[in-house]
């Protein structure tokens, strides 16, 4: 995978970065893929939250 990538530079909580470490964690004891880096695991979740916006979206056009 030959991916381009940008950087993001924000501004986060402190409680925020210490939730994000906790979860970087959590993902290198539970995968088995090697290092885990924080991009990685925001990748991760930004993609999943992305399905899920895009599977309620659909829900709610079949409503009207």
């Amino acid at each position: 995978m030959n991916e381009e990538r940008i950087q993001l530079n924000v501004r986060i909580s402190k409680e925020t970065s210490e939730q994000l470490d906790e979860i970087v964690e959590y993902y290198q004891e539970n995968t088995k893929v090697g290092r885990i880096y924080k991009g990685d695991v925001l990748t991760d979740i930004i993609q999943k939250s992305f399905d899920i916006m895009q599977k309620q979206k659909n829900i709610n056009k079949r409503s009207y």
